[in-house]
């Protein structure tokens, strides 16, 4: 894991073509020292420090599925689960879930992965990593 203050100085790096990442994918890369997931949700990117809170694995290396959702009726009784269009990314270590646009942790929100900034320009996608990184 690379510390880095709120506010310092990144450097910019150009991680790959527009074309290279597909609807709802993701990948996993490194910058020197600096490993991350990058998820593609439509025209969106959102990118995450590979490193769990919960015990440090690599959380971006797991699993991406729909979130479990229960529909309750007005008497707060279960109407049955189903399939949210919002996804998941669940560590594989111990299970921990975390929403793919917020990267917050699905039952306690105090837990978040640490987000990478991501811009798409001139259709290539670059990533500001710190300087410690490199």
């Amino acid at each position: 894991m690379i510390y880095w203050m709120p506010g310092e100085a990144m450097n910019e790096i150009m991680v790959g073509e527009l074309s290279e990442f597909t609807e709802g994918g993701y990948r996993v890369l490194r910058v020197d020292s600096f490993e991350f997931g990058i998820f593609r949700q439509g025209d969106r990117f959102v990118a995450y420090e590979n490193h769990c809170p919960h015990d440090g694995g690599p959380v971006c290396q797991g699993k991406v599925i729909p979130r479990v959702e229960e529909e309750l009726a007005l008497d707060q009784t279960s109407r049955g689960l189903r399939f949210s269009k919002k996804r998941n990314i669940v560590c594989p270590w111990h299970g921990w879930e975390f929403d793919i646009e917020t990267g917050r942790h699905c039952g306690d929100p105090k837990y978040r992965l640490r987000s990478v900034d991501v811009k798409v320009r001139d259709n290539r996608v670059y990533v500001s990593v710190p300087p410690a990184a490199l």
